[in-house]
């Protein structure tokens, strides 16, 4: 015999009655803070989203905020980031391997791959582009074209490179250089050695093209370094 038969048929639907509607109320309860939640994680999402949108807005409108006539600000490294790769010529020591294996594989083709230039402390960009300005009796907005501001250059950081042909020197650190066989080599198989062209033809920067300028991004650190140049290349 069930115990339950002990109690009147009115108590028992009543009692049911109860469990049914607080169990609906419980329900209805867990459903309304189960929606809240969902609408709270949607909302935080869109928020973050946002924020993250602003973010990189503000970023580029920062960089766009650092530049000075086209040009990005950069640190100059250290002597100790520094070594000799040729007479007279320094480079940041990440890129010694790279350079070195690039210049014999273009070798190897009987091309002549040429280090003209890597390295120069602020002091000396400092030279180049007020001096050269007076000489060609050039204002600084027309020499930025051509010459960075000292303490906005990619060679101060010793990661950058201006290459040319051996056998065409007439074509050093002219656009013509992009007609020699190394200029060609360069195009094809620079990426493999982690050297990007830095101002190609009509480059968000509005540098005039430099077919012999490169930098070196083979490391986290360089690519610290020309994060705000890759970020105008990419959203501007």
């Amino acid at each position: 015999m069930n115990y339950q038969d002990d109690i009147p048929l009115a108590k028992r639907v009543k009692s049911i009655k109860t469990i049914t509607i607080k169990s609906f109320l419980r329900i209805g309860l867990l459903s309304i803070a189960l929606g809240i939640s969902l609408t709270y994680l949607a909302t935080k999402s869109v928020l973050r989203q946002t924020k993250f949108l602003n973010n990189e807005n503000n970023l580029i409108e920062e960089t766009k905020d650092l530049s000075l006539l086209g040009h990005l600000p950069y640190p100059e490294a250290s002597i100790d980031e520094l070594i000799l790769y040729s007479p007279g010529i320094y480079v940041h020591k990440d890129i010694y391997e790279n350079l070195k294996e690039m210049q014999f594989r273009a070798a190897q083709k009987g091309i002549s791959l040429q280090l003209l230039s890597g390295y120069r402390s602020i002091n000396l960009q400092k030279d180049i582009f007020y001096e050269n300005k007076s000489i060609r009796n050039q204002t600084a907005v027309e020499r930025s074209m051509v010459s960075a501001p000292p303490g906005y250059s990619e060679h101060s950081t010793g990661y950058a490179i201006d290459v040319g042909d051996g056998d065409f020197p007439n074509t050093h650190f002219e656009v013509e250089f992009e007609q020699t066989p190394a200029f060609k080599w360069m195009k094809k198989f620079a990426t493999k050695y982690h050297f990007v062209l830095s101002f190609p033809p009509n480059n968000k920067q509005g540098v005039t093209y430099e077919p012999w300028h490169w930098r070196f991004e083979g490391t986290v650190n360089a690519l610290r370094k020309f994060e705000a140049a890759n970020k105008i290349t990419k959203f501007k």
